[in-house]
């Protein structure tokens, strides 16, 4: 009986791929690998993490939480393309709340000169809040895309961070 060198599943006679794990067969027929079994519910990823893009993609998640976490977990902290976005995300969601807090302080020092000034802050707060929440998908894309895309200044502090 042949088995897989990659997976250790048994192969069908005739097989020209794994059926666990989708990897070509070779000529030779190999033992099952010893050590333990990644089962057909874990599959390859399981057992190595998530793929770069995906990871890239998640770290823009949550901002500074899942920015950190990705420079801190052991297979992503070695992948260069993973600790850009993890350090662009973090330097993103840093720079959007310190613009949410000056934004805050002025428009409050506005509102004291005059209240009638909220028919102007509500409106060019929501259109900023999207259009900071579309750029924000849009940066998520192009991580899970596989693109290194760099926040003009954000991004330039970020590749530096990462070496």
């Amino acid at each position: 009986m042949a088995f897989c060198a990659n997976c250790g599943a048994a192969l069908s006679e005739g097989a020209g791929f794994c059926a666990s794990c989708g990897k070509p067969i070779g000529g030779a027929n190999q033992a099952p690998p010893s050590g333990p079994q990644v089962g057909a519910a874990g599959g390859p990823a399981a057992s190595s993490g998530l793929a770069s893009n995906a990871a890239a993609a998640l770290a823009y998640v949550l901002g500074l939480i899942t920015g950190i976490i990705f420079l801190v977990l052991e297979p992503y902290k070695r992948d260069h393309f993973v600790r850009f976005h993890a350090m662009q995300s973090i330097l993103f969601c840093t720079a959007a709340i310190v613009f949410s807090i000056a934004w805050s302080i002025v428009w409050g020092i506005l509102f004291s000169i005059s209240g009638s000034l909220i028919f102007i802050d509500v409106p060019l707060r929501l259109a900023v809040s999207l259009g900071l929440f579309l750029f924000w998908l849009f940066v998520m894309y192009q991580a899970y895309s596989q693109r290194e895309y760099r926040i003009p200044i954000i991004g330039t502090i970020a590749a530096k961070q990462v070496g």
